[in-house]
């Protein structure tokens, strides 16, 4: 048969259109909250409804937060025509009355399925289902999916991901495509096109520098996942985002470890997923969670992560640039003493290592704002003296006051 040029025109076509993800989303790191690291499979309707209801009264909403996202447990079994269904004793309104609930509050949904025949809680898998599954999230009105890698014996990260994201894109609907393979095949060398934020790790663990051993893998603490984003920041940007994973603020931690924490999440420009109990925050959890100045600085249109500057003693500063040259410095304690800080800032040229962003003491004065504290306002042209307590940050904006 002679080669028809319109043909093969139209079979080009199509294969482009289905091989793009969602563009112009998640153009900063998603903000919102995830069920799994409170409540596991222990979770129904009212859990979620109640976690909307919190994250618009407590002021999460207004502070950015948007995705309420159900993670693993929630399915119930496949129908005669192997469409997912929601589990009816723990859902009896259905999945679309709940996700309508969620709009209802001005906040977008999110839910949880896997590449591999079962899910890591043992409940049905997308694989060989992807198209069904997008459709039927589509139809629901699911605005993120966040997709595990358990029981995926025999296939290929890439491949999988692709073929969820192409299913996504042909049901129509734009959906948040978020890789959830545990940072095992490098995805930030190739999810870029794929995904719009892929998982760096494996789980986190709500402790400060600790591994917890669950047999044949393990979940790890806060400075223990920091570290294993070494290397990974050229990689991200607005867009496609390095996942250290869900944040695991008032979850058992102390106060200054949980603002250490989150404020190393908005340093890395990571999505900021909550993962506690949203009914049942402290008033200093929910300070840390909506310092909307530390927000800012997770959300810069920018998008480049933070860079480990020095590191001396457990003491460790980060800088990360910022839109319109301002720059966010962070010291990092990790140490169990107190660090006294001094920093002349005229004695440091700042080069970043993978961008082209460097600072100018020399020339440029830079106001210096305390993110934590109402402390008076100063600049760069004095030395930062400061004392660090274990396991805090001192997190600071330099902003040319020049301009």
């Amino acid at each position: 048969m002679k080669n028809n040029p319109l043909l093969i025109l139209l079979l080009l076509t199509c294969s482009i259109v289905y091989s793009q993800k969602f563009e112009n989303l998640a153009q900063t790191p998603p903000m919102g909250w995830n069920t799994w690291n409170k409540f596991a499979c222990n979770i129904n309707e009212e859990v979620i409804k109640s976690a909307a209801d919190a994250m618009v009264s407590s002021g999460m909403k207004d502070a950015g937060y948007e995705y309420i996202v159900i993670d693993d447990c929630w399915h119930g079994e496949r129908d005669a025509k192997g469409f997912i269904q929601a589990n009816k004793e723990h859902f009896p309104s259905g999945m679309k009355a709940l996700v309508d609930y969620v709009h209802s509050k001005g906040l977008k949904f999110g839910i949880y399925s896997d590449a591999g025949d079962k899910t890591c809680g043992g409940k049905p898998g997308s694989r060989g289902r992807e198209y069904q599954d997008a459709l039927t999230y589509a139809e629901w009105g699911v605005d993120y999916l966040k997709y595990d890698w358990c029981n995926t014996d025999g296939i290929k990260a890439e491949g999988a991901y692709t073929t969820m994201r192409n299913a996504l894109y042909e049901a129509g609907r734009p959906v948040v495509l978020s890789i959830c393979e545990w940072g095992d095949n490098k995805p930030w060398e190739w999810a870029r096109d794929i995904g719009h934020l892929w998982r760096t790790t494996g789980d986190i663990y709500h402790c400060w520098d600790c591994e917890e051993d669950h047999g044949d893998w393990s979940s790890w603490g806060v400075l223990r996942i920091l570290d294993m984003q070494d290397g990974l920041r050229k990689y991200a940007g607005p867009g496609h985002w390095n996942d250290p994973d869900m944040m695991e603020v008032g979850n058992g931690m102390s106060v200054s470890e949980d603002r250490a924490h989150f404020t190393m999440w908005c340093m890395l420009a990571a999505p900021l997923m909550a993962g506690n109990d949203l009914d049942k925050m402290s008033a200093e959890t929910i300070e840390i969670l909506t310092n909307k100045e530390m927000i800012a600085i997770d959300q810069d249109p920018l998008g480049v992560q933070a860079f480990k500057y020095s590191a001396e003693d457990g003491l460790e500063t980060w800088f990360k640039p910022l839109e319109n040259g301002d720059w966010a410095v962070t010291f990092l304690n990790r140490s169990d003493d107190v660090h006294d800080i001094e920093f002349n800032w005229k004695e440091h040229l700042v080069i970043d290592p993978d961008f082209d962003y460097k600072t100018d003491f020399e020339n440029i004065t830079y106001k210096v704002k305390n993110l934590w504290d109402d402390k008076k306002e100063k600049n760069t042209d004095k030395t930062l003296k400061n004392k660090l307590n274990p396991h805090d940050v001192l997190s600071l904006r330099l902003t040319n006051i020049n301009k």
